[in-house]
């Protein structure tokens, strides 16, 4: 049984190197069934948009990071915040530009399970997912990394710039061909 084309890798990865950019709302807004949510792996393998509505039956699990207001900010959550056991976690990345960071940090310490992490302007922030299902039955993490563009504290909206990783448990944030 054939795999691929001729001339086709059948393990090669559809990688975007343009950023991508999107908008989740605050946990806090009085609306129910806003997509408060997102789901890194699913956004860079196309699956979806990645925008998840937290509170929908089924959403436990299904998403890396969420928006919320608290005290008087944004600030995404990690499952964990929100006593969801999950693997996702963010680390906050100061004083590098967004196209600097090319890896994910591989210190397991700087990132944060359990607690909510503010949303500054000028941070970068690196998203390590959930667990995934990956090719021939493996279990894998990904990688991301994201960028407020408009943090609206009033309107409890927050829009960022991001690029995810397609492949399994590799901290790489760049295209294999850069």
């Amino acid at each position: 049984m054939g795999l691929a084309a001729c001339n086709e890798d059948p393990f090669a990865f559809d990688w975007y190197d343009t950023p991508d950019t999107t908008f989740l709302f605050s946990l806090a807004r009085p609306e129910l069934n806003l997509a408060s949510g997102f789901n890194f792996y699913e956004r860079a393998t196309n699956v979806s948009d990645g925008k998840v509505r937290v509170e929908e039956p089924g959403a436990t699990g299904n998403w890396d990071v969420a928006v919320d207001t608290q005290g008087g900010s944004l600030v995404l959550l990690p499952p964990g915040a929100l006593g969801i056991t999950a693997r996702a976690a963010v680390a906050t990345v100061s004083g590098v530009a967004f196209d600097d960071i090319q890896q994910a940090p591989g210190d397991t310490l700087l990132y944060e399970l359990n607690d909510p992490v503010p949303v500054v302007a000028g941070s970068v922030y690196v998203v390590r997912t959930n667990r995934q299902g990956g090719s021939f039955g493996s279990s894998c993490v990904y990688y991301a990394k994201l960028e407020p563009v408009v943090i609206d504290v009033a309107g409890g909206r927050l829009t960022f710039r991001f690029i995810a990783s397609p492949i399994c448990n590799n901290r790489e944030l760049v295209s294999p061909g850069d």
